[in-house]
């Protein structure tokens, strides 16, 4: 029976998937021959190109078997494992990881190039006189602190106090607005205050400090709870998210440029204000007291406040009485740019989470059609939506739950090659409440999955136990993807509706390494992922590399 619902979840519970094994042949319409040397082997053979050129039709010949798994969400489109890729990956896990950038120094290759030894502002001179495009390349590879402070003094106006020699950068206002840093090269200043080996002065200096990158206000603080470095939350006004959104960075105290410098405590302490501010938002267009102004709620007070958002929300009957409807949450970690000028990745190497409200409609005063009513108002967008429509659909079509299928499926999962030796678990961390697992159809090479088991389906939902569980997952992916190698990570939330989503959704983050091969291309863009390894073995280097 062909599968209709086009998911990998079957309404048994099983996963289902398929095997291409491709014949491929082709007619031949070639009038010439163009042969050419290619050069010779180590031991003076001659090679040309004949084999280019071969006579005759090309009749069908097996070709490597290729895997298609449809995703477990249609609207995530098809997951391609080519066969004999994976099978070399299966007998070997450990090659599962990319290897660490090569340490990388102009100052020290000076220094070995040039004679006699150039003094340090002679280093500087030659730095300066350096291409833009190598600049620009100095700036995202060298690991020399030396190197990055001479490109900070091209990129910005550095001032260094002679007393404490802490820099801070110069300053330059217009009538009417506030100070703005003296910014000589923007493209050279931004890969460099991403570059985790600039001295840490300079990057306090030159991005950290509270308010060098603008006047957002900082509306909410926490101290890590092991004490280790504040996060403040900043309000941006002027959003690419419509109704504006807050975004949860680590202080100037908590510098945190690579993964594994991000502890436990970072990410429950940036978790914990997303929670905060939701749970505030919600009460105050809800009609509840505010909480106490100038302090962060106590645990006690955040779960008291949510507990009663939801015996409100229990008492609304009809979804559209409510303005906001569901929570947008992701986390860009990591940042790359390319000497032609091509931002690779986010837009800030320091741990950055966002996160806002979602209203539930958009006025559309725009149509076509002269005779719709100008007042008229059209769903706002959401992804958890898209799992929203899907499971219902699912459910309309098979009578079946799609997220009890879906754990059922994890529980049950066979090898995608068949084979039934070990590892053939997806899992690679859990509790009673959560799970890490990697998906059947990766949509990114490396792309894990935090889920909640039982039906969670927004974080108003979640409990502390359940936020606890939530917030330890979602560090230990990205600290094993980290210790894999990975350092550009996407995250996204997948949260229900509010009021009127479905009763059995459940809380889902996907995590999406950007690879160094595969920044994106025309497959990507049909919704088409290509990997070369079995998820299953995947699921295994991953769990190699869980903390003790």
């Amino acid at each position: 029976m062909p599968n209709t619902i086009n998911s990998c979840v079957s309404p048994r519970g099983r996963f289902v998937w398929g095997l291409h094994t491709p014949r491929v042949g082709a007619h031949n319409f070639r009038s010439s021959r163009n042969i050419r040397p290619l050069g010779r082997l180590a031991d003076g053979t001659p090679m040309d190109n004949r084999a280019n050129y071969p006579e005759g039709h090309l009749h069908p010949v097996a070709t490597d078997p290729i895997f298609e798994i449809p995703n477990a969400f249609p609207f995530r489109g098809r997951t391609y494992i080519i066969k004999p890729q994976a099978d070399r990956q299966a007998r070997d896990i450990s090659a599962i990881a990319l290897p660490p950038p090569e340490p990388c120094s102009m100052s020290d290759w000076i220094m070995a190039h040039m004679a006699p030894s150039p003094d340090p502002a002679r280093r500087r001179q030659l730095i300066a006189s350096l291409p833009k495009p190598v600049q620009l390349a100095l700036a995202a590879t060298s690991s020399d602190g030396e190197d990055l402070m001479a490109l900070a003094h091209l990129a910005c106006a550095i001032q260094v106090d002679d007393e404490s020699e802490m820099p801070g950068l110069g300053l330059h206002t217009a009538s009417g607005e506030i100070p703005r840093p003296v910014i000589h090269q923007p493209e050279l200043f931004k890969v460099l205050i991403n570059n985790p080996h600039l001295p840490d002065a300079y990057k306090v200096a030159m991005v950290l400090r509270p308010g060098i990158q603008g006047s957002s206000p900082i509306v909410g603080e926490i101290k890590s709870i092991d004490q280790a470095g504040q996060v403040n939350e900043y309000l941006r006004h002027n959003s690419y998210i419509p109704w504006g959104h807050y975004a949860a960075n680590m202080a100037d105290d908590a510098i945190r440029y690579r993964i594994e410098e991000i502890t436990p405590a970072d990410v429950r302490s940036m978790r914990r204000l997303y929670y905060q501010r939701t749970y505030a938002r919600l009460g105050a267009e809800l009609g509840l007291a505010p909480p106490v102004c100038g302090q962060p709620l106590s645990l006690r007070q955040l779960e008291d406040l949510r507990t009663r958002v939801r015996q409100v929300l229990g008492k609304i009957s009809d979804p559209r009485e409510l303005r906001f409807n569901s929570t947008l949450w992701g986390w860009n970690l990591g940042f790359d740019f390319s000497p032609t000028g091509y931002r690779l990745h986010a837009s800030h190497q320091q741990v950055h989470q966002q996160f806002a409200l979602v209203p539930a409609t958009v006025a559309a005063p725009f149509s076509s059609d002269k005779g719709d009513a100008d007042s008229a108002a059209m769903p706002a967008y959401h992804c958890g939506t898209l799992i929203q429509q899907f499971t219902a659909d699912y459910r309309r079509r098979t009578g079946r739950s799609f997220f009890e299928a879906y754990l059922k499926a994890i529980a049950a999962n066979g090898r995608t090659d068949g084979r039934s030796g070990s590892p053939r678990s997806l899992v690679i961390w859990a509790t009673s409440r959560v799970m890490l697992v990697v998906p059947k159809a990766q949509t990114s090479q490396w792309e894990l999955q935090v889920m909640a088991i039982p039906p969670v389906g927004n974080i108003l939902e979640a409990d502390p136990p359940m936020r606890e569980d939530l917030d330890r997952a979602l560090w230990l992916a990205v600290h094993i993807l980290g210790a894999l190698g990975a350092r550009m990570i996407t995250s996204i939330e997948y949260g229900k509706q509010f009021l009127g989503g479905d009763s059995d959704q459940r809380l889902l983050y996907a995590l999406l390494p950007k690879m160094p091969y595969s920044p994106g291309s025309f497959t990507e863009a049909q919704l088409r992922w290509i990997n070369g390894h079995y998820p299953e073995d995947f699921a295994e280097a991953c769990r190699r590399r869980l903390p003790d």
